[in-house]
């Protein structure tokens, strides 16, 4: 894949979620089911969505409308095992929901640093957090491939349906490895792909936006993660994500080729 291509997919899914930010879509309503591709002719509330991604009634109201846009594939929170003084680092932050939910978490001794290449997500996320009043929790704008992240200072790295979306892969996880401490972990919520595209869904540039053309196998996963450096990995798929991801793209049959998975891995 040329750097002109990896550019061109870049931009894609940039223009993408610029969409997706600028729409007004909160706790109460949402025309986006899927991970990452807004479905107008759906409606489906968000709180359904992230019910059926794990997330708890608890988590999804602590926070105030307008953060959770119901993307993503995963509750990344649920693996995080967030402690009391900790750095977290969450790759691809969107409207900022998962920094939120875990700045009560790290406490005031703690920082969230949100990381998005998206200017309108940054927007939207930077007003989210002066209405939650979260002074330790701030939104970088940046590429996820070069992290605006100093070495070796964040305890935990986040991410939710995000890394698929990088054309590559290896080098999200060699910035990953970089900005860690030692003993740092990953606890990522993203799709896999479990068995080969058909040549026209590969092609198809609003697919891979939507978080599906741009999952790659665990077999692809483990190499990049290890030669990375990574050790203590693990990826485990979750059958049952079919239930929501089916209604992604209907017309691809898409939970026939992706599935969502927990990745998780120590520096």
């Amino acid at each position: 894949m040329t750097e002109m291509k990896n550019d061109q997919i870049r931009q894609g899914v940039r223009d993408n979620y610029k969409q997706v930010a600028l729409k007004n879509i909160d706790t109460n309503s949402c025309c986006a089911p899927s991970c990452c591709t807004p479905d107008e002719n759906q409606n489906i509330s968000v709180k359904e969505i992230s019910q059926k991604m794990g997330y708890t009634t608890e988590e999804l109201t602590s926070i105030p409308n307008g953060a959770n846009m119901g993307l993503g594939c995963g509750n990344p929170q649920a693996i995080a095992a967030l402690k009391e003084g900790e750095t977290v680092l969450d790759l691809g932050s969107g409207g900022g929901f998962d920094c939120f939910l875990a700045a009560p978490k790290v406490g005031l001794n703690g920082k969230v640093i949100g990381v998005d290449m998206t200017p309108e997500m940054i927007s939207k996320a930077r007003k989210n957090a002066e209405k939650l009043q979260f002074k330790h929790v701030e939104f970088r704008l940046g590429e996820i491939e070069n992290l605006p992240v100093a070495n070796q200072s964040v305890d935990v790295i986040m991410s939710n349906c995000v890394i698929n979306l990088s054309p590559n892969k290896l080098r999200v996880f060699e910035e990953a490895y970089r900005v860690l401490k030692d003993g740092g972990r990953l606890a990522i919520s993203d799709v896999i792909l479990t068995t080969t595209l058909p040549t026209d869904m590969k092609q198809n540039m609003a697919l891979y936006s939507g978080c599906i053309t741009g999952a790659s196998t665990i077999e692809e996963l483990t190499a990049y993660l290890q030669e990375a450096g990574f050790k203590n990995i693990q990826i485990t798929p979750k059958d049952e994500s079919k239930e929501f991801i089916k209604e992604w793209a209907p017309e691809h049959q898409v939970e026939e080729y992706i599935v969502s998975a927990i990745i998780q891995a120590v520096k």
